[in-house]
């Protein structure tokens, strides 16, 4: 009966998704094509796929008679020429704001960059660390996760492990099997000692991915298929691997077992471990990023065909369009089983890497 209970819930929770996921993105791209007609082209689907799943100093939501309905979200840089600065990205669109020197460029190398004009009416870069869509969507899922966390741990505390039912339970589901299922058998008997940093890293993914999925407030960012959360990822990863590695690891790194010719003078075998080092959590890092961009950039495409296809006649676009639709709504359910399995796979091969560095010298011997 819970196994029924939690499949419904998850059925729920997907179709809901889906639903509002590729409804948004149907609005935006229907946006889009309406911009485009009115300048007599045909829609860029590529700039509408880029402009969806990079990063922003707004959090768009939709444009409505002509004006765009978005979130400003706070700026902060340090120029040269001014010293620190701090206000909201809508003062980027106000010619009359005393920040106007400061703008987006559009071209260049500086593209997608704030930029301003110095003395000399060059165009320069200043130090930028402002809350953008992806780093404000990290604030809130960090927050979500330690509130999700610790009130978990405070039911807990007050009820008993048998009485857990509905969302803590599945909590508790989700807990054991992956202490019980990857951390544990992966790393063996210190398995307690990496179980957070490893739980951690499964609930942040997860929630991130799910939140992506979202195209409304608070989701909607691809944090998660951003190069560079998915490098923090992976070098936290590397630092856990190589800090914690056992004197086994490191001879088989520099000194490995096999013919001497091979490790000295010229030392082949050492430097291909030490590359090996590096290119297992590079593996994870692009695996994360190009796994989840690509579901979106996907779902995106397919809602584009609709549009796509109007100029081809009203039979052509209404067969595309269901068309369009049922592959839309099942790469929809894909990405949500693409969310789970993301953080699955990274969590295995993180905990399986740190298992291999911990492994003493007898049970490597003896395996």
């Amino acid at each position: 009966m819970e196994k029924n209970r939690i499949f419904k819930i998850f059925l729920i929770i997907a179709i809901a998704f889906v639903s509002v996921q590729y409804g948004m993105y149907a609005q935006n791209a229907e946006t889009a094509t309406t911009e485009q007609t009115t300048k007599e082209t045909d829609i860029d689907v590529k700039d509408m796929i880029l402009s969806h799943v990079s990063d922003s100093y707004e959090w768009h939501f939709m444009e409505w008679n002509g004006k765009d309905i978005a979130i400003p979200l706070p700026i902060i840089l340090h120029s040269k020429e001014s010293g620190w600065n701090f206000f909201l990205s809508s003062e980027l669109h106000n010619p009359q704001s005393k920040y106007s020197r400061f703008y987006v460029s559009e071209e260049g190398k500086n593209a997608g960059k704030i930029v301003e004009k110095n003395s000399n009416g060059e165009e320069i870069v200043p130090l930028d660390i402002s809350l953008t869509k992806n780093a404000t969507s990290l604030v809130i899922s960090s927050i979500l996760l330690i509130a999700l966390i610790l009130s978990t741990a405070r039911f807990y505390k007050r009820e008993s492990m048998s009485s857990s039912k509905g969302f803590f339970g599945m909590i508790e589901v989700v807990v054991i099997y992956v202490t019980d299922k990857i951390i544990k058998p992966s790393i063996g008997k210190e398995y307690k000692r990496f179980a957070p940093f490893l739980l951690t890293i499964f609930f942040f993914i997860l929630l991130n991915n799910l939140m992506g999925l979202i195209p409304i407030f608070p989701g909607g960012a691809n944090v998660t298929g951003n190069i560079a959360v998915t490098m923090v990822l992976a070098v936290t990863t590397f630092l856990m691997i190589n800090l914690t590695g056992s004197k086994h690891y490191y001879k088989d790194i520099f000194w490995p077992d096999v013919p001497t010719w091979l490790k000295a003078p010229v030392p082949l075998m050492p430097m291909i471990e030490l590359v090996g080092t590096v290119t297992k959590p590079f593996a994870l890092m692009i695996r994360l990023f190009a796994n989840i961009t690509a579901g979106h950039s996907i779902v995106l495409g397919l809602t584009s065909v609709i549009f796509v296809t109007v100029k081809l006649g009203a039979a052509t676009n209404g067969a595309m369009t269901v068309v369009s639709l049922l592959f839309g709504i099942f790469i929809g359910f894909l990405e949500i089983l693409v969310a789970f399995i993301q953080a699955y796979i990274f969590t295995l091969l993180s905990a399986v890497f740190i298992g291999l560095a911990r492994e003493p010298e007898s049970a490597a011997k003896s395996s």
